[in-house]
């Protein structure tokens, strides 16, 4: 959970950022009678649900503890992908020789610049988030404050009880610290507090290869750190399929970051100011020294003082228990985003608050497996998924068949210098219906969404192969597995037909 506290330096970007999502001399307003909604938590979903709510006509209170914007505007998505966009930069600069450009000897990173920008634009986008905002435009009560539910049907927030008809808990998650002896007396970060350093560490360790760590890592590694990921399990992003995991890997390691798999980080100690990290690796144990420790190691639900029980509402430390429908055991109750979802990502925080404030306000039975879910890991390449890879689909025993077509035989990528990567389909056995999909590449983000909405609406390869892609374009990719499945489906026997048709002809 990222506070005042954790923003840093407070220059006139920080500035103008709190003075949006958490302003100083905020007064919290008196309470209506009754509320159509009340919304506890101010990130992602939490605003998406106020907002939406809000332009049915319905009376609104927002609650947040802290920041408005939650993790995202704050210490996630948008501040990690500036310094992305920065560090991508200072790569393509670097080998743009490769192209016929030369840039010079070396090119220097200003991180204090990158940093400035980083805070000055994530100000801006804030402005969408700001309370203010929210009270004006939207007409909704904010209410800054702890806020804990008094009985199944109101909200106690700065000594005000708040009575609502309805309820959407969207309060997120917070970093999961592990527990290694030393760890905080050392001094660790973790995207809370990432975006506050204000000088580029020499030499820096991330415990976990997932999704944050490995993008952290690439982008301070082409910022100028040496980096080393720490990762207990086989391989690092776990979760994604294998094939794609290797090919960053591999990228990872010609970038010169190194990659400790199945480690165990036994003890850090303090050292004047270097941490000091026992490991467990390879059956041997090492000791590495580094300047600073970013942990990505996953993520807690906040449901800390929160007075579930007095609401009936059930939980566990995987977060709050709901239905397909995202009905808690309070029926008057709903739960939305990260503390209540497998998919922590914001867009499935956007419409898991939009699917709970149609279903808890207009009478609906939206349920959230109506949707295909994508999502995408912002390394370089992009490795974008949607639905089951090809060990799930081994793992629940559905039969699939994979298509797969590499980027180094389509024309676009091979231009760009971009061809280390890949697009990989999975339909059901027998169909041409879409399973799951995996895509890597620069461009891998944009691209899912072709295959997204196909999946959604219930369409395939074969009515994929007949849309007409611009040339040259990455998205070609798509269609060229398309056309695979097509000629896969011509049987022996058709094709022969085919063949004496043709003679027959000449």
């Amino acid at each position: 959970m990222t506070t005042r506290g954790d923003i840093l330096p407070r220059d006139e970007h920080n500035t103008a950022l709190l003075a949006n999502v958490h302003p100083a001399k905020w007064v919290n307003p008196e309470p209506a009678p009754a509320y159509n909604l009340a919304v506890l938590g101010g990130g992602p979903a939490g605003l998406s649900a106020a907002a939406t709510a809000s332009a049915l006509g319905a009376k609104v209170a927002l609650i947040e503890r802290e920041l408005l914007g939650g993790e995202c505007v704050n210490a996630g998505c948008i501040p990690s992908k500036l310094l992305i966009r920065s560090a991508r930069a200072a790569y393509d600069a670097e080998n743009a020789e490769r192209f016929g450009v030369k840039t010079g000897n070396h090119v220097a990173v200003n991180f204090d610049a990158v940093m400035e920008r980083m805070r000055k634009i994530r100000a801006a986008q804030s402005a969408g988030d700001a309370a203010a905002h929210f009270r004006d435009a939207h007409k909704v009560d904010v209410f800054f404050g702890e806020g804990a539910f008094s009985g199944p049907d109101a909200v106690v927030v700065d000594g005000r009880r708040i009575k609502f008809k309805k309820a959407i808990i969207a309060t997120g998650t917070r970093p999961n610290v592990p527990l290694i002896p030393g760890l905080a007396q050392a001094g660790f970060l973790t995207n809370e507090t990432l975006f506050s350093l204000q000088k580029l560490p020499e030499r820096l360790a991330i415990i976990g290869g997932g999704a944050i760590g490995c993008e952290m890592a690439q982008a301070f590694a082409r910022l100028g750190s040496r980096v080393k990921i720490l990762e207990s399990n086989a391989r690092i992003l776990s979760r994604e399929d294998s094939e794609a995991a290797q090919l960053v890997d591999d990228l990872f390691r010609r970038e010169e970051i190194e990659i400790l798999t199945r480690v165990l980080v036994k003890d850090v100690t303090l050292y004047n100011t270097r941490r000091l990290l026992y490991l467990t690796w390879d059956g041997r144990q090492e000791e590495l020294e580094v300047d600073e420790i970013l942990v990505g190691a996953g993520r807690v639900p906040n449901l800390e003082a929160m007075g579930l029980e007095n609401a009936e509402v059930d939980y566990s430390s995987a977060g709050i228990k709901v239905d397909e429908f995202l009905q808690t055991t309070n029926p008057d109750v709903y739960a939305a985003g990260d503390v209540a979802l497998d998919y922590k990502f914001t867009h499935m925080a956007h419409l898991s608050a939009r699917v709970a404030v149609e279903n808890a306000l207009l009478l609906g039975r939206r349920k959230m497996t109506d949707f295909a879910v994508p999502w995408v890991t912002f390394t370089d390449p992009e490795v974008a998924q949607l639905g089951i890879t090809e060990r799930e689909a081994s793992e629940s025993g559905m039969p699939v068949e994979v298509y797969k077509k590499e980027f180094r035989d389509l024309d676009r990528p091979v231009i760009d210098g971009d061809d280390q990567g890949f697009v990989k389909v999975l339909v059901k056995k027998g169909t041409d219906k879409i399973a799951g999909a995996t895509i890597v590449g620069r461009n891998a983000g944009e691209m899912i969404n072709e295959l997204t909405l196909a999946m959604q609406a219930g369409l395939g390869l074969k009515q994929i192969a007949h849309v007409v892609h611009p040339f040259p374009t990455y998205a070609e990719t798509i269609k060229a597995v398309a056309d695979l499945y097509n000629h896969s489906t011509l049987r022996p026997a058709v094709k022969t037909l085919v063949s004496k048709w043709m003679e027959w002809i000449r």
